[in-house]
């Protein structure tokens, strides 16, 4: 499966999370740790609703870019 995540810079670091996986969060030092580690958080995840015997989200958000004047 494939999910949308979107990734923040914070003051100190980078943040992630996944728009349908709610709860499911990653900060890291760069852009680079902080996908390897929302990727293992994704995984995470969802063993953690199959181990509970909860339905797995299916990808459902969408992502574009919007292109605005400067």
């Amino acid at each position: 499966m494939r999910y949308a995540v979107v990734i923040e810079k914070a003051p100190s670091n980078y943040a992630a999370y996944v728009p349908d996986l709610p709860g499911c969060i990653a900060t890291g030092a760069s852009v680079g740790e902080t996908e390897t580690l929302i990727r293992e958080a994704i995984e995470f995840h969802l063993e953690g609703l199959k181990a509970d015997g909860l339905p797995i989200p299916l990808p459902s958000s969408h992502v574009e870019y919007v292109d605005v004047p400067a």
